[in-house]
């Protein structure tokens, strides 16, 4: 069979990391609330040099390191991100022009925090078909762009950076490497709970995040566990099957809840929210590749990536690396 196979990792995070007690200068907060809450000890902010595709330029760059190959191999390009540089083009096509393989298929893809696994099965769903033979998949953002920072409840809560992978087409056995199976959702009745209140066609500005953190995090922990149940069923694994959980890191709480419900051990759940907090679609890949480089996660292990994001949006994508 044709599967999509991940062939290198790579990521990207802005300037020297600001710590708790160096946001309470600005922010009416500490770091003993925002531990206590998420689990988050500092995050990256993007500078004035930082954008999103410089971001995601330079983890394109180092997936593709990690994978021997030439930007100009690459013939379509994913980018997941809830801040382009701007409202159009896209931001993969100015990734991709910086990467020398013009030509290609380019688009970007916007589910908030689930965008990553919405451009991963996207990308996957493209290879397996032949409109393309490797493909980069890469969530970039810059969401501290879209803070309110006045608001200490979300602005303490959100990081920026990016993460990549390269795929390729391969044939490859029942049990070889690939991406398996992967399983999306939406729920568009529950906007009210996290989203930002602008954008082009209602109030011509960018807007500011707004969220119901109890909300979300109660939907959270059921739709996660949920779709990562639905996204073994009919692939011959179990739970106790998975060598490791690479979750959306949008709250330690959330993670370790989820884990719960599914009888999994903490130790198999990847966890970067403390060093990076939430990244929203840069989450998955930049979590991935910190576990690949160093040495957790190695070829041959059983991967389920999942996330959930405003919108809802929510899915999951069970990978043989």
């Amino acid at each position: 069979m044709i599967r999509s196979v991940v062939c290198g990792s790579g990521s990207a995070l802005p300037g020297a990391a600001v710590t708790n007690a160096e946001l309470a200068k600005r922010v009416d907060t500490s770091d003993e609330w925002i531990v206590e809450r998420t689990g988050i000890r500092q995050r990256h902010i993007a500078g004035d040099d930082d954008t999103t595709s410089t971001l995601a330029i330079e983890a394109a760059r180092k997936a593709l390191g990690a994978a021997g190959m030439e930007g100009s191999s690459i013939d379509l390009i994913v980018l997941a991100t809830a801040t382009p540089d701007q409202t159009f083009p896209a931001t993969a096509t100015l990734v991709q022009d910086a990467l020398g393989c013009n030509g290609g298929i380019a688009f970007d893809v916007a589910a908030v925090c689930s965008g990553f696994l919405y451009a991963l099965a996207t990308a996957d769903s493209m290879l397996r078909t032949g409109m393309a033979k490797r493909a980069l998949v890469i969530g970039a953002e810059t969401f501290s762009r879209i803070l309110d920072w006045e608001d200490r409840a979300t602005c303490v809560l959100f990081g920026d950076g990016a993460g990549a992978i390269v795929l390729e087409a391969r044939e490859s056995g029942a049990d070889g490497p690939g991406i398996i199976a992967s399983k999306l959702h939406a729920d568009g009745a529950h906007n009210a709970l996290l989203y930002v209140d602008g954008g082009p066609s209602t109030t011509g500005t960018v807007g500011k995040l707004r969220m119901k953190g109890r909300e979300v995090f109660r939907h959270a922990v059921v739709n996660l566990s949920t779709v990562l149940e639905e996204t073994l069923e009919g692939t011959g694994f179990a739970a106790g099957d998975i060598d490791w959980v690479v979750p959306h890191q949008a709250n330690a709480r959330i993670l370790s809840a989820t884990a719960r419900k599914l009888g999994l051990p903490a130790d198999k759940v990847i966890m970067t929210v403390d060093r990076h907090a939430n990244t929203s679609a840069a989450s998955v890949p930049l979590a991935f590749d910190v576990a690949v480089r160093d040495g957790r996660i190695k070829p041959g292990d059983l991967v389920m990536f999942e996330a959930m994001g405003g919108g809802f949006t929510w899915g999951a994508s069970l990978v043989r690396i």
